[in-house]
């Protein structure tokens, strides 16, 4: 069964492409990022498989939240950090695969 991004999710990630594209993403920033924000952007299902690796990416990264330049108006914002979390969905992303229970 697919799982189709809201809105706020699209924007996250249409935020992070934009992001990309200036050259704001960083030396460490991945293929796999690339392709979730382009995913999510368009709003694509995501598979259940998907959804479980964001899961995992949000709980791992909850911690680049406290790092310069992931908020907005923060000195070196948006930091390659923030650019990755929108990637992945941002906060509007964290909270959606935060309902979604894949053990049914």
């Amino acid at each position: 069964m697919g799982h189709r991004p809201p809105k706020d999710v699209q924007e996250a990630a249409q935020r992070a492409e934009r992001w990309i594209e200036e050259g704001k993403a960083g030396k460490g920033f991945t293929d796999t990022g690339r392709r979730r924000a382009a995913q999510l952007a368009e709003g694509e299902e995501v598979s259940d498989e998907v959804v479980g690796k964001m899961q995992a990416y949000f709980a791992r990264h909850t911690v680049d939240k406290d790092a310069a330049g992931f908020t907005r108006g923060g000195e070196g914002y948006p930091s390659p950090g923030r650019v990755a979390w929108d990637a992945w969905g941002g906060d509007a992303g964290e909270r959606w695969v935060g309902t979604i229970d894949l053990d049914d």
